[in-house]
């Protein structure tokens, strides 16, 4: 209420309008808060041009990474859009050419890790991509520089960092994947009860508890090399920029649970392994066995869940753009 009767009282004033809310409009959008600037431009129709240091404000927010400022111009302004969106610079950078450049750290730390980081940035690239005219995206400014070339050339030290990141990660649960199988395996061979002498089929073949370490043995072995395979393939990769926007993340979100799936799946079969040699007649110790598994299931949970949520948000999620309710 507040805001609308100062804004109602400026929008009366037949000149220096500018005086009295140039610095607040500046200082919401730079705070990324779109209902001021909504409350303004409602109000006061031509400060949608103000001018911030030869910056307008699809300008300002673009460099800035102001996504709900941005969204407000993309979904809620409809007078004047087009001269908006082909706004350019002193050096004749346009809004694309402003994408491409890094985000403020300020903006940059909002995101936890250097993959996730370049990942927003490629968001934002292909966000503003689409809102440019298709000539735009290959247009050149003074130095000659198209939008890609500006991207790769302000985030190179932050790809490096990125694929520094990704081959750490991936070599560590590559190691754990590969041991994961080998132990599998070798239970897969060596079943517990032994075999019987003349058919050489498990002694223990028709009880259930059994048929549960078989079936887990088997999809904690599969599981496993899926994942080993999923790591290698991030290890091996060419890490472009684009490949951080989809692909890698992909690899890991799937990697990760395959692990999870592998291990849990290995936490049980060896569980069944323990019940066939030493639980027959005493189900008592099922209790034990049950807590001593969920132990380290839960650790794995707890440890890497926080990882694997924020890259499934970051891939799948709603994302930081569209329109707001």
């Amino acid at each position: 209420m507040i805001l609308n009767f100062i804004c109602e009282e400026v929008g009366k004033l037949q000149s220096n309008q500018f005086e009295h809310y140039g610095l607040a409009f500046m200082v919401a959008v730079k705070n990324d808060t779109p209902e001021v600037i909504e409350q303004i431009t409602k109000t006061i129709p031509q400060s949608i041009w103000v001018d911030e240091g030869g910056y307008r404000l699809p300008q300002v927010s673009i460099m800035n990474r102001c996504e709900n400022i941005f969204n407000f111009l993309v979904h809620e302004v409809t007078h004047d859009k087009n001269l908006l969106t082909t706004l350019k610079d002193k050096d004749e950078n346009n809004l694309l050419h402003l994408a491409g450049r890094l985000a403020p750290k300020h903006k940059l730390s909002m995101v936890t890790g250097a993959t996730l980081q370049m990942q927003r940035e490629l968001q934002w690239f292909q966000e503003v991509s689409k809102l440019v005219r298709p000539s735009e995206r290959e247009a050149t400014n003074l130095k000659e520089e198209t939008p890609i070339m500006i991207f790769r050339k302000e985030h190179k030290a932050l790809r490096q960092e990125g694929e520094e990141w990704m081959k750490k990660t991936a070599d560590s649960y590559t190691i754990t994947a590969a041991l994961i199988i080998t132990i599998v395996f070798a239970a897969a061979i060596t079943v517990p009860g032994g075999n019987n002498g003349d058919t050489g089929k498990p002694l223990y073949e028709t009880r259930l508890s059994f048929i549960i370490f078989a079936a887990s043995d088997a999809i904690s072995l599969f599981t496993s090399t899926t994942s080993l395979l999923l790591f290698l393939s991030i290890l091996t990769a060419r890490y472009a920029e684009e490949d951080f926007l989809y692909k890698l993340p992909n690899r890991l979100i799937l990697g990760l649970v395959m692990l999870f799936m592998s291990v849990t799946s290995m936490m049980i079969a060896f569980s069944a392994t323990l019940y066939i040699m030493f639980g027959q007649q005493k189900s008592w110790i099922l209790i034990p066995i049950i807590a001593l598994t969920c132990l380290p299931i839960a650790s794995f949970v707890t440890l890497q869940l926080p990882l694997l949520v924020d890259l499934i948000s970051s891939t799948y999620g709603h994302g930081i753009f569209g329109k707001k309710k």
